[in-house]
This record gives structure tokens, C-alpha cells and sequence, in this order.
């Protein structure tokens, strides 16, 4: 069900750094599609975080780390009161997929309505 994006002429990326990606011949691309509409490609304090991070503990949220009770709270902080609850997931496929099953469990439909 995966498909290339691009299948008569697929992009062979190789780096990126910004808002851009580069391909195999150099050719320039404004990243669209990734989520680097924050911080972009290759920023300098996210490897710098990323790193200090992997040094200490490199796995995803299925342990249970201090770090990650830490950061809940300094974000529920940052939210109205009946917002406290961080689900923390590893896609935008497993953020939907969770919050279609926490709608079905509280709602107790199986009905989903989906935009193309």
C-alpha cells in the first residue's frame, strides 16, 4: 500500500538542510511534505539536543524516562486546565489511529467521516 511519490521519476534525496532537500545531482527541492515547517533540515540546536539525548538514552516512548513525564508537564503547563493528558506516539498514523480509538471508546460509535 506504500507508493513512491513520485513513480515515473522518483527523487533520490540525499541531504537536506533548511527548508530544503537536495538530490543526487544537487538539484534543490522546498520540502512540502516532511514536518520541518518549525525548525527545518539539519538545525543546529536540534542535532545539538538530539544528540545530548542519544548519548544519555536512544528509544522510543514505550519506557517509561523522567524526561518524558518532565517534558508532559512543562507542555500541559503551557495549556488550558482540562487539557493535562500528553499522549506521546511516534507518526501523524499512530496520533490518528489512537485518537480514532479514544473517539470510539468515549463516544462508542464506529462511524468516521474522512476528507480527501
Amino acid at each position: 500500500s506504500c507508493k513512491v511519490f513520485f513513480a515515473k521519476d522518483p527523487l533520490k534525496i540525499v541531504c537536506a538542510r533548511g527548508q530544503y532537500m537536495f538530490d543526487e545531482k544537487g538539484e534543490k527541492y522546498l520540502d512540502c511534505i516532511n514536518n520541518v515547517a518549525h525548525v527545518g533540515h539539519s538545525h543546529p540546536y536540534v542535532i545539538k539536543a538530539a544528540t545530548k539525548q542519544m548519548e544519555l538514552l536512544n528509544t522510543n516512548s514505550r519506557f517509561l524516562h523522567d524526561n518524558l513525564v518532565q517534558y508532559a508537564q512543562r507542555l500541559t503547563a503551557t495549556l488550558p486546565e482540562k487539557l493535562s493528558v500528553c499522549y506521546f506516539v511516534n507518526s501523524g498514523s499512530e496520533a490518528n489511529d489512537l485518537a480514532l480509538r479514544l473517539a470510539r471508546q468515549y463516544h462508542g460509535h464506529q462511524d468516521v467521516i474522512t476528507l480527501e
